[in-house]
């Protein structure tokens, strides 16, 4: 599945993952490889990235390493699509 985490400035991630689960305003949810398509407003919390995935050397001081090899991104809201296993996240 993939993965495009863009922010107003700039691309902060994109390639492929295992799982993402993100902070969706009825609840967080996590979206696997062949999930139903979906769109969802984000509120503050963190959008949580499962799988090998290589972060861009000058972006890392934004992630944070999270429990069971995730890597964790703090957001303030934004909005979520998932269509045919791409995961687009818009987020502030």
């Amino acid at each position: 599945m993939y993965l495009e985490i863009i922010s107003p400035e700039f691309t902060l991630f994109s390639g492929e993952v295992t799982s993402v689960t993100v902070p969706g305003v009825d609840g967080e949810f996590e979206m696997l490889n062949n999930h139903a398509s979906i769109v969802s407003t984000l509120k503050e919390g963190f959008i949580k990235i499962y799988g090998d995935i290589i972060i861009e050397e000058s972006l890392k001081d934004k992630f944070q390493k999270g429990p069971q090899k995730g890597t964790f991104l703090p957001i303030n809201s934004g909005t979520v699509e998932l269509k045919e296993n791409k995961i687009i996240a818009l987020i502030d």
